[in-house]
């Protein structure tokens, strides 16, 4: 029985736990940089002396095996106590004991500055993290209303970030370029006057129409070479916008799929952990006391609420399980008709909307609003619906929530690519305007327009009066008919990626779009930021902020991949079908006639080498890196799942 414990106490005696627990920190570095010792992280480091091992195959040495009861229980020593001359071994014993004490203190002094590194750039870290905007804002949050409502608040900061970034872009390539050099436009005056009107700025006509707020304002100048010129910078810099925020994107999409993968369901919380080591000492204000009650309280709500459905589901029957399928099936028919009956909607709306002549103009105005609102409508009830519904599903809370999001932003995407088509087909008809893509952008400033003021009001005239009425009458008959308000995160954050797919639709032909997308949005933060805090209370059931963040980026990427999908079935027109007439590839002018002339006029190397690139025979060995890139990862991610299972199972029994 003594043999079985040596045993297994010697197993998990690796030489990297033997290293790294000679010093007193060395316990703390080994619990938190545990992902230090995956496959993929040791390939990367050099090659340690393998003295030791071998020495340890042979057997302990008489004398040394203090310093295994020290790296087992008690205090840890930098080394052994007994001298070497004391030992009863024969010189080269002694020798090989001097050489391990040697590595053991070269290693102990590595590991302990490695922590005293991490520990400041740490600090480093939460200073500039301190710095964030709104950051505070976000705590206050976050101790009120649980992490899942913090994470709308992190999503909209950071398409915040992602919008001005475009707008740097856009000055850099498009707006710079076209005021340095000039235009044939920008050349003549920019006056508010004639038949201008304030309806222009929610129209996107008139004064706005000529402004360079639209694509037909940047048009050819004196910057006119054959690879340097308006129409490619324009071009660039649209490309660029596209390809930096799907890189972007697809980081935080995958950073956040590998923590909830590692971390999600192979992650049981240690509720004794959470409860007598999750406090903070270092904490003095007694509102942030407050709030770090606040996250352990949410936390634990959240892990008996996950806890509770999963021994329900356990206990399921088969007959019950029979009858929850049929269930889901039956409603996942009536989510398909809804689904069907607002896209038709948006068809009349949009129909209706063509005939605008000979009206009043405010009857003109609510027309040209018409698809909006149709939108705005079916986006704003559907939701709702989609989120009773999912409770007779009989998901878990966090899988409920999903369940709608995916619903509601498959609702969003589709009814605002079938508005798209509709304007598409209706622009390739003969119309008035001179400027079809200038009607584009128009479309598209008008959805980011009304997105807004519906945010607005259903803020200051919706959320706020029934908050003052369960203030005022609590009691009454229709305070208790609407209930307390409560901030539902699935349904804005669809506001959002609804909105920020408008802007990548729209960019191209409003440029100035990421601009007003990030002044609204930031307006938009502290409207919602009024709602929840002056409004809202907080939602009884809480939800796995981990997960929802990640399919908030996914549905990001799919409102994405749609704007370029767009964009490329626009440009990519059949000869004589172009619908330019104006801006930088106006004059008959297309964007592979001006990429032409550029690349022919490239030296012979330089001109082979990008039709090469754009050339079919290119595919096959992009297609064959790509396997070879996603098979290395792939191996990668097997070795270190396994990894994580063994180091789990040595941390239970340490």
């Amino acid at each position: 029985m003594e043999e079985h414990k040596t045993v297994n106490f010697m197993r998990l005696l690796s030489d990297d736990s033997t290293h790294s627990t000679v010093s007193s920190d060395s316990c703390e570095y080994y619990q938190t940089e545990i992902f230090d010792l995956l496959p993929s992280i040791q390939a990367s480091r050099p090659e340690q002396s393998r003295k030791p091992s071998e020495a340890y195959q042979d057997g302990p040495v008489p004398g040394e095996e203090s310093v295994s009861g020290h790296l087992s229980s008690g205090p840890r020593d930098k080394a052994p106590t007994q001298p070497l001359r004391n030992m009863v071994i024969c010189i080269q014993g002694k020798r090989s004991a001097r050489e391990r004490r040697k590595m053991q203190i070269s290693e102990s002094w590595r590991r302990s500055q490695s922590i005293n590194r991490k520990r400041v750039w740490a600090q480093i870290g939460g200073a500039l993290s301190g710095l964030l905007p709104w950051q505070h804002t976000l705590h206050a949050i976050e101790g009120r209303f649980g992490v899942g409502v913090k994470a709308y608040f992190v999503f909209l900061r950071y398409l915040v970030h992602l919008n001005l970034l475009h707008c740097v872009l856009i000055c850099g390539f498009i707006l710079g370029p076209t005021i340095f050099y000039g235009s044939s436009k920008s050349s003549e005056p920019l006056k508010f006057g004639g038949n201008d009107s304030v309806l222009d700025f929610f129209l996107g006509s008139g004064y706005l129409d000529r402004s360079p707020v639209f694509y037909g304002f940047y048009t050819r100048g004196s910057l006119n070479m054959q690879c340097l010129n308006t129409p490619l910078l324009y071009l660039a810099g649209i490309l660029t916008i596209l390809f930096l925020s799907l890189i972007l994107v697809v980081r935080r999409t995958t950073v956040g799929y590998k923590h909830t993968w590692m971390l999600g369901k192979r992650y049981s919380m240690n509720v004794s952990y959470k409860i007598f080591c999750g406090w903070d000492f270092t904490i003095q204000d007694p509102a942030a006391a407050a709030l770090k009650h606040s996250f352990i309280r949410n936390d634990l709500k959240l892990f008996l609420e996950e806890q509770s459905f999963s021994r329900r589901e356990a206990q399921r029957t088969l007959g019950q399980r029979v009858r929850l399928y049929l269930l889901r099936f039956f409603l996942n028919l009536l989510v398909l008709a809804l689904l069907g009956g607002a896209f038709y909607l948006i068809y009349f709306a949009t129909k209706t909307s063509q005939d605008v002549i000979g009206h009043h103009w405010l009857v003109s105005l609510v027309l040209e609003y018409l698809p909006p609102i149709a939108i705005s409508f079916i986006n704003l009830l559907l939701p709702h619906i989609f989120r009773k519904i999912s409770s007779f599903e009989d998901y878990s809370f966090t899988m409920q929530v999903n369940a709608t999001l995916v619903r509601s932003i498959f609702l969003k995407l589709a009814s605002l690519g079938i508005y798209l088509f509709f304007i598409f087909k209706t622009t390739k008809k003969p119309h008035a305007v001179q400027c079809l893509e200038n009607l584009f952008g128009r479309e598209m400033y008008k959805l980011c327009i009304f997105n807004f003021l519906t945010a607005f009001c259903n803020a200051f005239f919706l959320n706020y009066p029934r908050k003052l009425l369960h203030e005022k009458y609590p009691s009454s008959f229709l305070a208790r008919l609407w209930g307390k308000q409560r901030f539902l995160v699935p349904f804005n954050v669809l506001d959002l990626v609804y909105s920020q797919t408008v802007s990548w639709v729209g960019v191209f032909y409003c440029p100035l779009l990421p601009l007003i997308e990030a002044v609204t949005l930031m307006a938009t933060f502290y409207i919602q930021k009024f709602s929840v805090l002056r409004c809202c209370v907080a939602e009884q059931r809480m939800f796995r902020g981990s997960s929802s963040s990640v399919l908030f980026h996914f549905m990001l990427l799919l409102g994405l991949l749609m704007a370029a999908a767009t964009l490329g079935l626009n440009l990519y027109q059949p000869e004589g079908t172009h619908m330019s007439s104006c801006g930088p590839f106006g004059n008959g002018q297309s964007v592979f006639n001006v990429t032409g002339v550029c690349v022919d006029s490239l030296p012979g190397p330089a001109q082979s080498t990008l039709r090469y690139l754009a050339s079919s025979a290119f595919a096959l060995p992009l297609i064959l890196a790509e396997i070879l890139i996603l098979t290395s990862y792939v191996s990668r991610g097997r070795a270190n799942q396994k990894a994580i299972e063994r180091l789990k199972e040595m941390l239970v029994m340490l």
